[in-house]
């Protein structure tokens, strides 16, 4: 008897996809221009098995992901605010990077933009070369928002619900002089909204100082400008007034004169809100300056979205 040798096709076989490709293939059934779809649109889109594709819609209607609405399935509200939360994240560092690499020369230190995520920090950018090693941070790093300047910065002028989130977090000593009396602790962010600008001398690290300015209009602050070293304790009063100018002229950059310009021209809804931040901001529009806080706080919620929008 002849053996007949194997015939070589060129083609491995695949493995089966696993369950988080299936998700990202269902979730991207959507992309289309129709924004509801039925279970059988869904699977023609896939090209996954019915029961599968049953399967993961249902999980994630659970999850937020997906609305269903009788028989049509279409995007749900967590992706809406996981798209608007990166579009305004992105649009703010497009606005900010400019003005971080001039602090940078300015300072010569490491100079950070942060925004806040629960009880974190988030840094969006970091800009410094390897002479500023002595710094342990790097861009989509995390640190603990109550001892960082960048996170008592934002906190100071944040809502209440964040501070109360952070304490009950708990404010875990990280170096002999980090803040972890929450009476103490309180007393410094009423401090920081007396001086404008917050201080963190070596309560995260050993040897690192910073000074970290809120970027804000008259409202909640949105995110935070920061310089840190190693052995800078010195320096941080004089750097002070670099990082508000910074903070402020980010804020311009992002709702300034020009997106003004654009709201009285009517151009879109989104440059209108922006040109009534901006009047709230400075005080140009009596009515505006007038806003509700929760007034102001559902206008900072449309300028996130805006962008996405």
């Amino acid at each position: 008897m002849t053996v007949q040798p194997v015939q070589q096709t060129g083609h491995e076989a695949q493995p089966p996809p696993s369950l988080l490709e299936k998700a990202a293939l269902v979730l991207g059934a959507f992309q289309g221009s129709t924004p509801r779809l039925t279970l059988t649109e869904v699977v023609h889109r896939s090209g996954l098995p019915r029961s599968s594709v049953h399967r993961i819609l249902d999980q994630l209607v659970q999850l937020r992901w997906l609305d269903r609405d009788g028989r049509d399935y279409r995007l749900g509200m967590r992706m809406l605010e996981l798209g608007a939360m990166a579009s305004h994240h992105n649009r703010l560092r497009r606005a900010a990077l400019p003005h971080l690499h001039e602090l940078h020369e300015k300072v010569g230190h490491v100079v950070h933009l942060a925004v806040i995520d629960g009880p974190e920090v988030v840094y969006l950018e970091r800009i410094g070369g390897a002479a500023d090693c002595s710094v342990p941070s790097r861009t989509g790093g995390r640190q603990p928002a109550y001892c960082t300047g960048t996170g008592k910065a934002i906190l100071a002028f944040g809502d209440e619900a964040l501070v109360a989130e952070v304490l009950r977090s708990g404010l875990r000593p990280r170096t002999p002089y980090t803040i972890t009396r929450p009476r103490a602790f309180r007393e410094e962010l009423a401090r920081i909204r007396e001086r404008g600008v917050a201080f963190d001398r070596e309560e995260a690290f050993r040897g690192v100082a910073c000074v970290a300015a809120p970027l804000r209009g008259s409202g909640r602050a949105i995110a935070s400008i920061s310089v840190c070293g190693n052995g800078v304790h010195r320096e941080l009063e004089r750097m002070a007034p670099a990082v508000l100018g910074t903070a402020r002229a980010v804020w311009s950059a992002l709702y300034g004169p020009g997106r003004a310009a654009a709201a009285r021209s009517g151009s879109r809804p989104g440059a209108r809100a922006a040109g009534a931040a901006r009047a709230a901001g400075n005080g140009s529009d009596a009515g505006a300056a007038a806003m509700a806080p929760a007034q102001m706080d559902t206008m900072m919620s449309w300028l996130r979205f805006a962008e996405w929008m």
